[in-house]
Parts: structure tokens; C-alpha cells; sequence
């Protein structure tokens, strides 16, 4: 094989943040500081993180917000156990897809991304309260949680350059003359510009109901009236009992081997079972003798993910609905029948998913960390950019638009079905010890279909190449993509990966883009990471006395991650 290395050693763009109380890292300095606030003021990780949830709502509502959905994972220090919510939302009851096929829409001519149709109901508010009841150290209450993100909401906050790129590049959706309150994110009609201020009384309102009548202010009074009607408005058939019957799924995660770490993730309607499998098959392969970043690295990790990929857009689905195979699919001896399909020097061009049974783009994902040891793994997204961009009246956030995953092919396991909850990109991860069970670190990487790969990246930069945790999100990435207006998949090679590498890669077949710059580098997410001791370094597992926390966060946005320290 030949092998083309990257670089013998990986230069970070910055320090990784090291210490010992709580620790919080996510893609706003504002919403970190809100979260380390709370952990100050005796709140836990699971209230740290809503809290930050609702900040990153203020000041990043292209990506994120209480019109969304969520995950959550949480490692309870005290028991070595990880617990998962699905705060994700069903599609209408009155929506099926016999109405589409009247109304125009099937599978050759799909719903518009800013379709009413397209909302499912928002799980995000529920999940929240679910988080801070079930996990949360009932030192604060919700208000309290909430309170950080209603000031900032109120007094304003100057926008940082990532979120005012992403504001002003679909800033159409909240100008379109249907959407009648829009405005209600806009400044003077237009996206605010890096730096301004921007207020938001609207969604502070919203998360004051919240805060004193809990879920019901959302699901149920103005709030949920608010949702109907600009759904109703524009052409959707949502009704108030379906709000009013939303609940938050407590979900057990699962997870692999790699080595000697357990990797754990939501199971579907998530595609966090994609991170598994590969991690299953790459298992097969002497990843750390390739070279980080080379030639040979690259083709396997990609042509792994294509199968891994392929498998989950076919399988995964709302099991409530229909079945999963999700213990067959993470079978070890699936997995190497898989790897024998990948062809060492040549690309895959097919796009088939495989047969388990036979036998012989725009989230927030933020992760905190509390003195006690505490862990939660946190994503919240509105899917696309502003999701549908629909505004309910006064409520100052937008509705998703998950429901634009469904697959309208009645044969399909994904298929839109009344009460069913569609196929989810958003994954938080965790990884712990096989044999203490001791927590290793608490990471995710946002960004659609790039997430899977951008886990499998960012873990292998710390336990195969030994980086540190902002080591690990700085380095280059690569995503892997299938286009299906061009019936083929495409390969895109972040601005850092060689021209060599690059070269050797069009040569085995791949359809390269090379290289991605600027803010077209979104394309590879953005992550966040905090580790208990050095274990990527010594390969060691934490030991009993006092360790640091280690954390970084993603160049490729505005945040940063912040701790600080205990006596």
C-alpha cells in the first residue's frame, strides 16, 4: 500500500484547556461562560447544559433552538453508568403519504426544505426539562437554569463571525413575505452583522413561559397555539394534540469495542449506529501504521464509511414503528464480512446497503463536565439553517425541518408515517473504559452527515495518533458524500490535507474535491471535546486520584471550551 503521511506530527492552532473543577466546551464563549456559571453556582452538568442549550438558542439560532430537537447523554459519576434521551418529535398524525402523493409531493418531487410539512414536533423544550429533572442536582430550578440565556435574550448580545456568516448566507428563509414574522430575527429587515447587538424579546418570552409552567408552557397555551397557527397558515396540518402528546423518550445507548474503549451512542432514530459499525470494521485494519491524514488512511476510512453510511440510510428508522437491526448491524462478524467488500487500491462506486441477517448540516453540539465527574454529552439542532425559517407570532425562534428525512418511497423502512419520528443526524458520543467503565472523554462533531465521520476523526486522532483534545478537532478532515443527482459519491479534503494525498486519492478512483476553505470548511462540522487525564497520551485509563480535565474546541466556529479549577 503506498502510504503518503500527512505530517510525522500535527501542529495545533491552540492549547487545549486544562483543569480541575467543571469544564464546559461549545461553539459560543458566551454560552460556555453561561454554563461554567451555573456549574459555580452549584448546579451539575445536566444543568449546565441546558442552560447553555438555551444560550446557544440566543446567539446562534440559525444552528439551534427551543423549535428544534435534541439528544442527550448522561455519565453519572457515582454509578459509572451512561443514560440517553430522544428528544427528538413525531410527524403529525394527520400527515401521511397518500396526502403528499394528492398534494404533488413523492419521491421524484419532494417536499420544498421550507415546507410546513416538513415540521415534526419540537422535542427540544420537553428534552430540557426532562434533563434538568432527571439528572439535574436540585440545587437550581428551571428558572434559575433558564434565567442566563432570558438576560441575554433581553440586554442583547454582539453576534460573533461564524453565526453572522451563517445568518446572512439564508437569511432569504426569515425575509420570505409568507413568513410573516421572520422579522422577529432579522435587524431592521436584514441579518445582523458581525459584532452588532442583537435583542431578542421574543424568545425570552418563550423561555419565561417555560421556566415557570415547565413543558406545558410550550406543548400546551399560547406557545403551542403560536406553532399551529403558522403552520396552519402555511399550508401545514399539525394540531394541538399532537403537541400536547410529545414526550421525551428515555433511551438505553449503545456501543462498541474499539480496542480497549467502549464508544457509546444513541440508538436509531439516530445515526449515531453509524459510528459503531465503522468503528467495527476499521477494527480490521493497522489504522495507526497508515499515517494520520495519508493517502491510505483516508481511502479506508472512506470506503468504510460508504458501507457504514449506505447500511444506516437504509435501516435506521423509529423502531416504535419498524424494527431495527440494530444487534445484527453491530455484530463483529458482520463487520468482517463487510471488510472483505473493500478493495485496498480502488474506490467503491456502488451505493447498495448490505443484508445484516445473512448468516455464517446545521446543529449545536456542546459537551460539560462537573467537579463531581459528572458528564453530559448535549446536541440541539433545527436541522438546515433556520429549519423551515417559520416564526410563530412573538415567540422569536424558528421550526425545524427534520421531517425532510423521511423518505416518501412507501417501501422504504425510513417512510413518512402519521406518529412516526424520522431518521436524525444530531449524535452526541461518549467513550469509556472496558475494564474501570471510568469516563475517557464526552465529545460529539456537529454538522448533518458529517457527524459520524467526524467522530470516528476526532476519536482516532486521540487513540491512534495520541493527540490532545484540541489537537484533535483542529487537525484536517475529510467527508464523504453521495450525490444522487450525479450518482456517485464524492470525497471533500479539508485545506490542510496534502496535494499528494489528494493526487493518490483521484488515482484510486475517488471523486475528489480539494481543497475546502474558509467558511465552505462548515462542511466538516464543528466539535467539542473534554477527556479525564491524558489517556489519549500514556494510553493509560484515569487513574483514582485527582486528575485534569482536558478539553478543546473547534477553529472551525466561534466557541471555545473553559474550566476552572478546585482546591
Amino acid at each position: 500500500m503506498t502510504n503518503i503521511a500527512a505530517k510525522l506530527e500535527f501542529n495545533s492552532r491552540r492549547s487545549p484547556i486544562v483543569c480541575t473543577g467543571g469544564c464546559v466546551a461549545s461553539s459560543q464563549p458566551l454560552a460556555t461562560n453561561i454554563g461554567l456559571d451555573v456549574l459555580k453556582r452549584g448546579g451539575n452538568a445536566a444543568d449546565a447544559a441546558v442552560a447553555v442549550a438555551a444560550a446557544l438558542n440566543v446567539t446562534e439560532p440559525c444552528s439551534t433552538g427551543i423549535g428544534g430537537d435534541c439528544f442527550c447523554l448522561y455519565f453519572n459519576a457515582e454509578d459509572k453508568k451512561i443514560y440517553g434521551l430522544n428528544g427528538s418529535g413525531m410527524c403529525p398524525r394527520a400527515l401521511s403519504i397518500e396526502l403528499l402523493k394528492e398534494q404533488g409531493f413523492d419521491e421524484e418531487s419532494p417536499l420544498p426544505p421550507t415546507h410546513a410539512h416538513n415540521v415534526t414536533v419540537p422535542g427540544a423544550a420537553a428534552a430540557w426539562v426532562d434533563t434538568v429533572s432527571l439528572f439535574g442536582s436540585k440545587k437550581l430550578t428551571l428558572g434559575d437554569i433558564l434565567q442566563p440565556a432570558i438576560r441575554l435574550a433581553e440586554d442583547g448580545f454582539p453576534v460573533s463571525e461564524v453565526s453572522a456568516y451563517l445568518w446572512n448566507s439564508t437569511v432569504s428563509v426569515l425575509q420570505d413575505p409568507r413568513n410573516k414574522h421572520g422579522t422577529e430575527l432579522l435587524a431592521n429587515g436584514q441579518a445582523p452583522q458581525h459584532g452588532q447587538i442583537f435583542k431578542n424579546p421574543f424568545l425570552a418570552n418563550t423561555f419565561k413561559t417555560l421556566s415557570e409552567s415547565g413543558k406545558q408552557g410550550f406543548y400546551q397555551g399560547w406557545v403551542a397555539e403560536a406553532v399551529i397557527k403558522v403552520l396552519k397558515s402555511n399550508g401545514g396540518v399539525m394540531e394541538l394534540e399532537d403537541l400536547a402528546s410529545h414526550v421525551t423518550e428515555e433511551v438505553q445507548p449503545i456501543y462498541t469495542t474499539y480496542k480497549d474503549i467502549n464508544v457509546w451512542e444513541l440508538p436509531p432514530n439516530g445515526q449515531g449506529i453509524t459510528v459503531l459499525m465503522a468503528l467495527n470494521l476499521l477494527e480490521n485494519f493497522c489504522v495507526q501504521d497508515m499515517g494520520h491524514n495519508s493517502a491510505d488512511y483516508i481511502h479506508v476510512l472512506t470506503e468504510a464509511l460508504k458501507l457504514c453510511v449506505s447500511d444506516c440510510q437504509w435501516y435506521c428508522t423509529d423502531p416504535r414503528v419498524t424494527p431495527v437491526p440494530t444487534a445484527e448491524l453491530l455484530s463483529k462478524f458482520y463487520s468482517e464480512r463487510q471488510t472483505s467488500l473493500i478493495d485496498l487500491h480502488r474506490a467503491s462506486t456502488p451505493r447498495d446497503h448490505g443484508n445484516p441477517f445473512e448468516t455464517g448540516r446545521d446543529t449545536v453540539y456542546f459537551t460539560v463536565v462537573d467537579s463531581q465527574g459528572n458528564a453530559c454529552s448535549f446536541i440541539n439542532s433545527v436541522y438546515m439553517n433556520f429549519g423551515t425559517g417559520l416564526v410563530p407570532e412573538n415567540c422569536g425562534f424558528t421550526l425545524q425541518n427534520r421531517g425532510k428525512n423521511f423518505s416518501l418511497s412507501p417501501s422504504h423502512p425510513n417512510c413518512l408515517a402519521p406518529g412516526k419520528r424520522p431518521f436524525h443526524t444530531i449524535i452526541p458520543a461518549m467513550a469509556t473504559a472496558t475494564t474501570t467503565q471510568d469516563l475517557l472523554c464526552s465529545f460529539g462533531v456537529m454538522g448533518g452527515f458529517m457527524q459520524p465521520q467526524g467522530h470516528i476523526q476526532v476519536l482516532f486522532n486521540m487513540a491512534e495518533y495520541r493527540m490532545n483534545p484540541q489537537q484533535a478537532v483542529d487537525a484536517p478532515r475529510f467527508y464523504v458524500e453521495y450525490s444522487k443527482k450525479d450518482r456517485k459519491w464524492q470525497l471533500f479534503l479539508e485545506d490542510g490535507i496534502l496535494k499528494d494525498v489528494a493526487e493518490e486519492l483521484q488515482a484510486r478512483g475517488h471523486e475528489v474535491h480539494w481543497p475546502v476553505c474558509g467558511h465552505d470548511r462548515q462542511l466538516f462540522g464543528r466539535g467539542q471535546i473534554i477527556c479525564q487525564g491524558d489517556w489519549w497520551q500514556s494510553q493509560k485509563h484515569p487513574s483514582k486520584e485527582r486528575v485534569a480535565w482536558w478539553a478543546g474546541s473547534d477553529p472551525r466556529g466561534d466557541g471555545c471550551a473553559m474550566g476552572y479549577c478546585t482546591m
